[in-house]
């Protein structure tokens, strides 16, 4: 008999598992406390882009095997059941705050059947899990629980979830691992690498991921800055030690850095919990890793008031992306929009372009301007700051775009366009970490 599952949370994660795991063969029930967010998903609808999840939410509720409900006593016959609930950081610190995910487990945990697993996705600092294993077998003895850290891309979701590099199961018993190969059966059939590990090494592995990526990132940028001291140029660096297969070329694209809802706060949750266990030196770098970050927002800023003026007020900018990466409307601290609103308050007229992040982002600053498509934005404008690297900013015509703005001038922040291109359009074009342009 197949398992019946739930999942507990359906914002990103939960509503892409949820899906997911329908598609996979699953009888799969969605709950969650915000009732306007589960009847737009059981009408089909996603409240947020994700590309193909919508489509594949919409197959899995017409095949009946995916439904969402309000009342969480609709997840008492299912056999597995997955907590995919945010764990923002706190309001008044850098830690994470565990709100949600003790609600969730409090929730379910009388609710749930004799015999059925519990499993955690949500990114917790370590020893979340041992806790709420403790809380839920105390509630209810004949309940386990396991965690199961996800690893999704925001733009790949779909695709991380029905095919991820590795699957980390941490558990206490070989039952648990049991259940949970037999939810991940078709995945292990195609050879997905599975790593079992006990509860605080998989808590880890998450944070400890993102800890490292973050890190790539904010080397890379910290060598712009070294060449454009130098007289270098960092994409031939990056391209470069990219070769090197013990580093890699991926996550060496230097620019305006990293955001989002996850690396930044994962990463200082985790400084945050290492302090609480007396290991705060271990982590120590991490400071200057979001530092080196942070930075690379101002030195944006520095090139534009170096190409138009220390005073901005009045100058028109016209900028180009608001998500905190392409393929996404997620603007969670998004460098993009930190930058827009930063300009703005000095006191120059921004206007605002982004396939799908227009609305999340006027909800976060309703003062910017937002304009539909790009030859609004860029129309009279001083100068143009391409800060998401979506593919219709980098299919754009120069020449066309030259016709449209008073200066030509650009500052890619991604280093994503085709500099030449733009230059032999008539264009100042700048990048970070590229010295030739810097000195112009």
């Amino acid at each position: 008999m197949s398992l019946k599952l739930s999942v507990v949370g359906t914002g990103y994660l939960g509503a892409t598992h949820a899906a997911c795991m329908a598609s996979l063969g699953f009888e799969v029930i969605g709950v969650d406390v915000d009732h306007a967010k589960i009847e737009m998903l059981a009408q089909g609808k996603v409240p947020f882009y994700e590309p193909d999840l919508e489509d594949l939410l919409a197959e899995q509720i017409k095949s009946g095997r995916l439904k969402f409900s309000k009342d969480f006593k609709d997840i008492a016959d299912c056999d597995v059941h997955f907590i995919c609930v945010g764990t923002p950081q706190v309001k008044d610190g850098i830690a994470a705050d565990l709100t949600y995910v003790n609600s969730a487990l409090e929730t379910i945990a009388p609710l749930v059947k004799a015999g059925s697993l519990v499993v955690g996705k949500s990114t917790v600092p370590v020893g979340t899990a041992a806790r709420l294993r403790d809380r839920l077998i105390a509630v209810n003895p004949k309940a386990d629980l396991a965690w199961n850290p996800e690893f999704l891309r925001e733009g790949f979701a779909v695709e991380d979830t029905l095919r991820p590099n590795r699957l980390v199961v941490g558990t206490t018993n070989d039952q648990a691992e049991a259940t949970l190969k037999e939810v991940y059966a078709k995945n292990l059939a195609d050879g997905i690498p599975w790593i079992r590990a006990d509860l605080p090494t998989s808590e880890l592995v998450k944070v400890a991921a993102n800890s490292f990526l973050a890190t790539k990132i904010s080397f890379i940028n910290a060598m712009a800055e070294i060449c454009e001291a130098a007289g270098g140029d960092v994409t031939v660096l990056a391209k470069a030690i990219g070769y090197d297969p013990r580093i890699g070329s991926k996550f060496l694209q230097a620019g305006i850095g990293f955001g989002g809802g996850c690396l930044p706060k994962d990463i200082r949750a985790f400084m945050a919990r290492a302090e609480e266990l007396g290991a705060q030196q271990a982590l120590e770098f991490l400071k200057e890793i979001d530092s080196i970050n942070l930075r690379a927002r101002q030195r944006i800023i520095e090139l534009v008031r170096k190409d138009l003026s220390d005073d901005l007020k009045g100058k028109k900018i016209a900028i180009l992306g608001a998500a905190f990466k392409p393929d996404s409307d997620d603007v969670r601290d998004s460098p993009a929009l930190d930058i827009a609103a930063q300009i703005q308050a000095a006191g120059a007229l921004v206007t605002v372009h982004d396939p799908k992040a227009i609305a999340n982002a006027q909800k976060r600053f309703p003062a910017l301007n937002f304009a539909d498509n790009v030859e609004k934005t860029l129309q009279d404008a001083e100068l143009v700051l391409h800060l998401t690297e979506w593919k219709i900013y980098r299919e754009l015509d120069p020449a066309k775009m030259k016709s449209l703005v008073k200066n030509a001038i650009m500052i890619d922040g991604r280093n994503a366009l085709d500099r030449t291109a733009w230059r032999n359009a008539g264009w100042k074009f700048r990048a970070l970490g590229r010295a030739d342009e810097m000195a112009k």
